[in-house]
């Protein structure tokens, strides 16, 4: 009687789920990936960026409410669905806070709102001219849950918002840092001779220079922008893997399977590729979930020094950059929440690539 055989794919899956923090981390990573990408749905300031400024309320705490005059865009262009999806809206209404309001026959009486205490201006509008365009009540209480920034954004949005340039830039800087990483470090390991030594002087080269002085040089060589950061953060973080592929491979070539697949007569792509590449890859995953934190944390630093995303585009790290004096100004939560999450979101990579390492670690 044959006893059931489990793959070694299998058993690992079943030792990553044992592992309480691992999946807990995989579950927070994927809720951050659907927040990321239908952020425009879930974010209460669906315009471009969430770029809708209040200055007459920033810097208010969570929780802050305050009744909210929209006033519908007179002239809306058509745009997709997937184009607000994704993009947002781009004729987003015109929002005034308000302290008092009045209704007669039409004609709204409303007095701004002024912080500190002060009197807000007076003002009258005919509604009757913006009735066609809206079937919505023009006046509505809006409550901001994280507070609002130093331009009166709702914060909230800006960070669901920002989370996408935090969680995509790991997944497009990581898989930069694959392909040319497994490339160099293959053709390194298994070549060996002067293709080695010519590789290995280049990977030397790039691992002496600081990781953020590279990024900074490329990022100024290819320009300020959104793509931009993505690859030069891929560009810095191939070498870690040219290295561990390198040295798997130098290990695994004269395993009896790599040679009896060159008595076969198979070229070196298909030995490679077919026989060598799916047989390291466990490593390479560990290290790939461990270069999704630092991606974050370099494109983090990057927005910080005004580098990185340019504005209005909304990032964790120039969220913090924009509000760390407020920490010394009794409001911490401007700088701290954008914090938490780029802390929260690293420490969950690292969980998960701690739990894989257990996992794929065929002596445990």
């Amino acid at each position: 009687m044959s006893q059931p055989t489990s793959s070694l794919s299998k058993l690992a899956l079943q030792k990553f789920k044992r592992n309480f923090w691992g999946v807990f981390s995989f579950v927070f990573i994927v809720i951050i990936g659907l927040i990321s990408i239908f952020a425009y749905i879930l974010a209460p300031d669906n315009s471009q960026h969430a770029n809708q400024m209040h200055l007459a309320i920033h810097s208010q705490k969570p929780g802050f409410t305050v009744d909210m005059l929209v006033i519908p865009e007179s002239k809306k262009s058509e745009q997709a669905l997937m184009n607000k999806l994704f993009f947002g809206y781009q004729n987003s209404d015109t929002e005034i806070p308000v302290a008092e309001h009045v209704l007669e026959n039409n004609q709204l009486t409303y007095t701004e709102y002024a912080a500190d205490n002060l009197k807000g201006l007076t003002k009258t509008i005919d509604l009757s001219i913006y009735a066609e365009n809206s079937t919505k009540p023009f006046v509505e209480e809006r409550t901001f849950m994280f507070g609002t920034d130093k331009y009166g954004r709702d914060l909230l949005s800006r960070v669901l918002v920002g989370a996408r340039i935090s969680f995509f830039i790991g997944f497009i800087a990581v898989f930069i840092s694959l392909v040319v990483g497994i490339l160099m470090g293959s053709l390194a390991g298994y070549f060996g001779g002067k293709v080695d030594a010519v590789i290995m002087w280049i990977i030397n080269v790039s691992w002496s220079i600081p990781t953020l002085l590279l990024v900074i040089a490329i990022t100024l060589a290819l320009g300020k922008g959104f793509w931009q950061v993505f690859i030069a953060v891929g560009l810095t973080m191939w070498v870690e893997v040219a290295r561990v592929v390198r040295g798997q491979v130098i290990s695994v070539k004269e395993m009896q399977y790599v040679t009896a697949a060159r008595a076969l007569g198979f070229n070196d792509y298909r030995i490679i590729t077919k026989h060598i590449l799916p047989n390291i890859m466990a490593p390479v995953i560990v290290i790939s979930a461990a270069n999704f934190a630092a991606a974050i944390l370099i494109e983090s630093g990057l927005s910080f020094l005004g580098i990185g995303a340019q504005p209005p585009m909304s990032s964790w790290g120039a969220m913090i950059k924009d509000h760390y004096n407020y920490i010394i100004l009794g409001k911490p939560y401007l700088a701290l929440i954008p914090g938490f999450c780029i802390m929260s979101l690293v420490m969950a990579f690292m969980l998960m690539g701690n739990a894989l390492r257990d996992a794929l670690d065929v002596r445990s």
